[in-house]
């Protein structure tokens, strides 16, 4: 009777070992499948992220809008002034008579918001404020199309050139398409001050959360 309960209690424990056993093996697939994916997935919106080009040929536009990034005290920091000094590129080439800045306060001890920080530098680079509308508000690229839109239907502008880093383009470019932008063109410029390995990084993960709050 003894040696009975001894193999009953053999024959539970060694099913509940390999129950366990079978457990940590699920677990260690289902880690290596979701590892594959997200490597594949991570690759394939590097792939798409590289391919976003500068609108071509690009034609003449109401309005060109250019993305917030962040300020350096008083001043756009150096990866901002590349898409002022490239806005101000195109805009002097006569493919818009007009801007829209977008980006709110960075930080609450700062003097001004992204917006007014690039309006002071196309002021000084020799644009009219007249010809500058300034968004104060926006804490994301949703949002700064989502207020640029919103200026545009107010002053009856149809058209517009979207003005950011290369980078960013890809998702700049559909979230305009998603808000309704009447065929959306792109100024792109690429870095010389930022890291690629981080901000491309970063923009896989902004372009995942931008897919998933598409879906769900």
């Amino acid at each position: 009777m003894q040696r009975y309960a001894l193999d009953s209690s053999t024959i539970r424990s060694s099913a509940a070992g390999r129950r366990k056993w079978r457990f940590k093996r699920i677990m260690v697939f289902t880690a290596a499948v979701l590892l594959i994916a997200g490597m594949l997935w991570s690759t394939y919106v590097l792939i798409i992220i590289n391919q976003a080009e500068t609108t071509s040929p690009m034609k003449k536009a109401d309005v060109g809008i250019i993305l917030g990034a962040s300020m350096w005290g008083d001043e756009p920091s150096p990866g901002l002034k590349e898409r002022l000094d490239y806005g101000l590129k195109l805009y002097k080439q006569g493919f818009f008579s007009r801007f829209i800045v977008s980006g709110g306060l960075d930080k609450p001890g700062y003097r001004y918001t992204e917006g007014q920080g690039m309006r002071n530098y196309l002021i000084a680079g020799g644009v009219p404020d007249s010809a500058i509308a300034v968004e104060n508000k926006a804490t994301s690229t949703y949002e700064n199309l989502l207020f640029s839109r919103e200026i545009m239907q107010r002053e009856h502008w149809s058209t517009a050139v979207v003005i950011t880093h290369t980078f960013h383009g890809r998702r700049a470019l559909e979230v305009a398409e998603e808000l309704g932008f009447e065929n959306p063109e792109l100024g792109l410029t690429d870095s010389e001050s930022m890291s690629m390995a981080k901000y491309k990084t970063r923009e896989i993960l902004a372009y995942t959360k931008w897919k998933l709050l598409q879906v769900f």
